[in-house]
């Protein structure tokens, strides 16, 4: 629902009052106190998807250009007359719900700063991305989401897609440059700060941040994280076309940049170089997904240029635009499809060791011993950048836990699991067999195969 004021010239009073009666709006009129240029100021409750129609109308008619029009949000309109007129519309045309064209257009561009208030942007996403470190370095989640709530980064991108689809060049432009500033700010601040903070020792030394969780989750993207982007450019555009509050879709657009930009800075600060490669990649797919996505909803709600003449020169332009984006995003694809893929092939070695063990234990001379742990190497960031294990089919160390009982010992575990498993997987294996018993925990490793591995003097 919105209340609208128009104001109403004296010398297209008579136009302007007969295109709300064509209309069938109940209006009431306020006489002006400027008599000369202004005669009076026309008020009226209006549906949200009558909005549109009405302005183009007085575009169509050249009689916006001596009148200004202020379209509020009107929470409730208390009027029996007004509700039986909104009912009779309902059922003779289908409701688009959305905002109109102008209204889509001032709520992008408050949301993207001009210069005056560009600071205020600038602040907040240094801000963001130095509370985005911390959180990293802590491994605390609670702290990440914090910088994702103050990150102002859904403005830019949904600037972006509006000025494309309604053909504002000048909102267009905005919309791209901030999200190169606010996306290089990001990565710049999070270095600096990250550096400040290792310099001073506020990270104990030796950090190894590949280790950190919340920093893992961030090295190796996947076609899991490109949905988690193409989903919040979505729920941006809706939110922005049906005048809900951004505030929440804010959150999830910056879920997809603001930590990975962060890490890109970590690991610049770390100089792992390969580190900030796999967090770059997924902040740039994540933010041509959120462009593309915002493009295309934008578009098939229904906004188009205010000027029909430019509405083919507009649609070709969205074409291409598109077509640009979806090429990018097949190219970083390749490195998606190859993690997705990695990650598929690990999770299927791990299976593998895990039936294999059951399978040793559940037979002589193994039937005593009890399986509680098993992992496999090398790490997911290895794994990520063809470092080593599966990837570039290296050595793969398997590392299982097992409950023996008092007394006992199996010396050749290790080797019987190690043939076994080299047989069945057709991978370089070194195994690791760890037994714990109510006296002691030993570790025993399996010798060097035919291959030339090196033999693990045991712990």
């Amino acid at each position: 629902m919105r209340f609208v004021e128009l104001s109403v010239p004296a010398a297209k009073r008579q136009a302007i009052l007969g295109i709300l009666d064509d209309e069938g709006i109940d209006y009431a009129i306020t006489d002006a106190s400027d008599g000369e240029r202004y005669a009076a100021v026309a008020s009226f409750p209006l549906a949200q998807d009558d909005v549109e129609g009405l302005l183009d109308r007085l575009r169509d008619q050249n009689l916006s250009e001596d009148a200004w029009t202020v379209v509020l949000d009107a929470r409730t309109v208390v009027s029996d007359r007004f509700d039986a007129e909104e009912d009779a519309d309902e059922d003779g045309s289908e409701r688009r719900g959305r905002i109109a064209r102008d209204e889509l257009r001032t709520a992008a561009a408050d949301l993207a700063p001009d210069r005056s208030e560009r600071w205020s942007y600038v602040a907040m996403t240094v801000v963001s991305a130095a509370v985005a470190v911390v959180g990293l370095l802590q491994d605390s989640a609670a702290v990440v989401v914090g910088s994702m709530v103050i990150a102002p980064l859904i403005g830019p991108a949904m600037a972006a897609a509006t000025g494309t689809v309604v053909d504002d060049r000048d909102l267009t432009a905005r919309g791209v440059a901030l999200q190169v500033l606010g996306l290089g700010l990001a990565v710049a601040s999070a270095a600096v700060f990250a550096a400040a903070m290792r310099f001073v020792g506020l990270v104990p030394p030796g950090t190894d941040i590949a280790t950190i969780p919340e920093v893992q989750s961030r090295l190796a993207p996947d076609f899991l994280s490109l949905m988690v982007a193409l989903g919040a450019g979505i729920a941006g555009a809706i939110s922005l076309a049906t005048g809900a509050g951004a505030a929440l879709v804010g959150v999830m657009i910056a879920v997809a940049l603001i930590p990975p930009a962060a890490t890109v800075g970590l690991g610049i600060a770390w100089g792992q170089p390969f580190l900030s490669l796999g967090a770059g990649v997924l902040v740039l797919v994540n933010v041509l997904s959120i462009n593309l996505a915002a493009l295309i909803v934008l578009w098939v709600v229904g906004y188009r240029p205010q000027d029909a003449l430019e509405l083919d020169l507009v649609r070709e332009r969205i074409r291409k635009r598109i077509g640009v984006l979806v090429l990018a995003l097949v190219v970083l694809s390749v490195f998606l499809g190859g993690v997705t893929y990695l990650s598929y092939q690990s999770a299927q070695f791990d299976q593998q060791v895990e039936t294999e063990v059951e399978g040793m234990i559940d037979g002589q001379p193994y039937a005593d011993l009890e399986l509680l742990d098993t992992s496999a190497g090398p790490s997911e960031t290895a794994i990520a950048f063809d470092e080593a294990g599966l990837a570039a089919g290296g050595p793969i160390n398997v590392s299982v836990t097992l409950d023996r009982p008092a007394g006992t010992t199996q010396p050749r575990f290790a080797a019987a699991l190690d043939r076994r498993l080299s047989r069945t997987t057709g991978r370089n294996v070194t195994v690791e067999a760890r037994f714990v018993d109510a006296a002691r925990t030993d570790a025993i490793r399996s010798p060097a195969n035919a291959m030339g591995r090196t033999p693990i003097v045991p712990a």
